[in-house]
């Protein structure tokens, strides 16, 4: 495997690194299409419970890497989305386990948005979210069109989409953007474990939570309740719902299996 994505597990955890620490984890095609790889194998493996992405060096991402957008023998503008950017967020956004992005330093462009797909997003304090397009004459892609207003609020995100602000980690947890900030001592700790006591909850009803978030925006109140009490249903014949139950009885903690 290419050495621009590093892969990890760690107990039911798999940790994916973006890895071209030189061009701040700037994505080239190569790259793009290895974490598509990595993340069917999430997806495909039962022992995997979690997945914890997050980038080496001082950058989490800083997007596309530009020298291949502009390369007249690189692959044009049109396919890096559809084929690079496209393909990663649909596979964060439907697998059906946890994923934590851990933002270890600036997250700018596709790279901000592609974070902000994960389900739980944590930053070191010395981070920061840029939605850099318009710097450059392009508009925001990877779904931040669609994820930032969600977050965030439709007003607060067309200005840092139209202005391209700078927003540290400690702006970004205020105003809802991720869930939490840690110090760069226990940024590492604490953001693994997250990774690990997600990794030991009931799979199965993360991913239908998962999926009901998805529907939600789309859904009005009635077809949503009516959604819930379906996958309700679905949860209720889990072994881990009667793990669930059988522990809490018992007094005791219980022991998922994520089936």
């Amino acid at each position: 495997m290419s050495h621009f994505i590093v892969s990890e597990p760690i107990g039911s955890v798999l940790k994916i690194t973006l890895n071209r620490p030189d061009k701040y984890n700037s994505f080239v095609r190569e790259m793009a299409l290895l974490l598509q790889e990595e993340l069917k194998r999430a997806q495909d493996d039962p022992e995997i419970r979690c997945v914890y992405l997050t980038g080496n060096g001082k950058a989490f991402c800083a997007g596309q890497d530009l020298q291949e957008a502009i390369d007249p023998e690189g692959p044009e503008l049109t396919k890096i989305v559809s084929e690079h950017y496209n393909p990663i967020i649909k596979q964060l956004r439907a697998l059906p386990k946890p994923v934590v992005a851990a933002v270890n330093g600036v997250a700018a462009g596709a790279g901000a948005n592609i974070a902000l797909a994960a389900d739980v997003v944590v930053a070191v304090q010395s981070a920061s979210f840029i939605q850099a397009f318009s710097k450059i004459g392009l508009i925001p892609d990877s779904g931040g069109t669609y994820t930032l207003p969600r977050l965030i609020g439709f007003q607060k995100a067309s200005a840092l989409m139209m202005l391209g602000d700078k927003v540290s980690a400690e702006e970004a947890e205020k105003m809802g953007m991720i869930y939490k900030v840690f110090t760069e001592e226990n940024f590492g700790e604490e953001s693994m474990k997250i990774a690990h006591t997600l990794s030991k909850m009931p799979t199965r009803a993360l991913a239908y939570t998962k999926e009901l978030l998805n529907r939600s925006p789309l859904n009005t109140l009635d077809k949503q309740l009516a959604e819930e009490d379906h996958f309700q249903t679905l949860a209720g014949t889990s072994y881990d719902y009667e793990e669930g139950v059988k522990a809490f009885l018992e007094k005791r903690k219980p022991e998922f299996k994520g089936e």
